[in-house]
């Protein structure tokens, strides 16, 4: 009976999302293919209601006063990393030279090989999941998630990657042709991205279970919050901010 009630609730609910999700996209990609000034206030936005939606977390489970502010700053740091790293890809930033200059990568280059890739995470995960099922990655804190699951996001990532090399779309794009090395290369990045979505996914998913709370915040009607949408790219955001600051410190 309650498994009945849950399918008629995620009915009802259809219209909601599916409307929410059509304006998040024309939103966001309107922002992307703009650029300038229009894509780094969007993500600036975004950031501020993720941080909001952390700290609302952190609130519920902090045990003392001085914990709660030293999640604050991590969530800065977390939350404020990705961020550069998602407007520097678009519009340059001082932080990520490419070739001497503080120069993004145009709408395309961005959405196909740094936005797909993750997107294909969660839809080829989704897929396999459901299709596949077997034992869970870790069930006390998402019980949804399976090794399968992982995989099927893994290959899914893969293959757009690859996509994107034979497209000559993404990071690799301008590059004179392709190798067998650079095609392996893509299917290796995918499984890093694939692997790197899951855990912010796993990590949203703790801070939310220690907090006892099923979604972030309710921002966006019937998706939940900011923080449970982007959990996957700020993970890879932030590695990626980490690498180019790396690479930026070192010369």
């Amino acid at each position: 009976m309650a498994g009945a009630d849950g399918r008629k609730q995620a009915v009802s609910d259809l219209p909601v999302r599916l409307g929410s999700a059509v304006v998040m996209l024309v939103i966001s990609f309107g922002a992307l293919w703009l650029g300038g000034w229009f894509w780094t206030g969007f993500v600036g936005v975004l950031a501020l209601g993720v941080l909001w939606e952390w700290n609302r977390l952190v609130r519920r489970f902090a045990a003392s006063g001085l914990s709660e502010t030293l999640w604050f700053f991590a969530g800065v740091l977390y939350i404020g990393g990705a961020a550069l790293a998602m407007m520097a890809l678009r519009n340059g930033a001082q932080f990520l030279p490419v070739n001497g200059q503080s120069l993004g990568y145009g709408p395309l280059e961005v959405l196909c090989g740094y936005i797909a890739p993750i997107v294909a995470v969660d839809v080829g995960a989704y897929f396999a999941g459901r299709a596949i099922g077997g034992p869970k990655i870790a069930p006390k804190i998402s019980p949804s998630k399976t090794w399968a699951g992982l995989g099927g996001g893994a290959l899914a990532a893969g293959l757009v990657g690859l996509g994107n090399e034979l497209a000559d779309f993404g990071p690799a794009s301008g590059s004179p042709g392709y190798d067998m090395a650079s095609l392996a290369l893509a299917l290796v990045a995918g499984l890093l991205i694939a692997v790197l979505a899951q855990s912010g996914d796993f990590f949203e998913s703790w801070m939310k279970r220690r907090a006892g709370v099923k979604d972030s915040s309710n921002l966006i009607p019937g998706h939940g919050g900011l923080f449970d949408r982007l959990d996957g790219f700020l993970a890879v955001f932030f590695m990626l901010f980490v690498i180019a600051l790396g690479l930026r410190l070192l010369g």
